[in-house]
């Protein structure tokens, strides 16, 4: 049985961790699900009008709007497994992030609560105002899942509420090791979409192709 990683001291060196790349997921008809579901929800509550609907035809359109924001955060939160991957591999191969007992709950905590100005801008700019639900329901939802699940294979009520059980599962995952506190100003990184990652990677070897045939 491996050992419980140790909390210590914080690190006070400035570590540049890997770029995290999130890479698009949207389906075709996600956006109007999406708008669907919202509506289907405020129907039935009594907000706005019904119209024809049926309630079964509103539970309906929820529950399909919900799935679709399932699908969402599963491939979102993929994304930030493989980063926090990246982050604990270069931390093993540091004596001094070794010693520290960085784990993946440190590396969550940081990309949850406490991200560099510069993700926190970049995600503001992208129309994402409450990154901290998104990125720990996606956490959540792959803590419990290693493939996404089927709509049959779900259940409607864990459809209908998955927000609080992927709430619960993230807190649930952070609970389960004590680690070290760590904070953007020892820890940077930058945000990129993938389109926007392969182009500046394009730019960088057209840069180091001219610098060789130069010499």
């Amino acid at each position: 049985m491996s050992e419980m990683p140790v909390a210590s001291a914080p690190p006070t060196k400035a570590w540049r961790l890997p770029p995290l790349i999130l890479h698009p997921f949207a389906e075709a008809a996600g956006p109007d699900k999406l708008v669907e579901s919202s509506r289907a929800s405020l129907m039935l509550q009594g907000l706005i009008p019904s119209g024809s609907l049926s309630r079964q035809e509103l539970d309906e359109r929820l529950l399909s709007g919900r799935y679709c924001e399932v699908r969402m955060l599963f491939y979102v939160g993929r994304d930030l497994m493989r980063w926090i991957d990246q982050c604990l591999d270069l931390a093993q191969r540091d004596d001094t992030l070794r010693e520290a007992g960085m784990c993946y709950q440190a590396f969550a905590a940081i990309l949850v609560d406490e991200p560099p100005r510069q993700v926190r801008e970049k995600l503001q700019k992208w129309g994402v105002a409450d990154y901290r639900s998104i990125f720990s329901r996606a956490l959540g939802l792959n803590a419990l899942f290693a493939e996404l699940p089927s709509r049959d294979s779900l259940s409607d009520e864990f459809i209908r509420h998955y927000y609080r059980y992927a709430d619960q599962l993230y807190l649930c995952r952070q609970l389960l090791w004590t680690f070290t506190d760590i904070r953007p100003q020892h820890f940077d990184f930058d945000l990129y979409a993938s389109g926007e990652y392969s182009r500046l990677l394009e730019r960088e070897w057209g840069e180091v192709a001219e610098d060789i045939e130069e010499q």
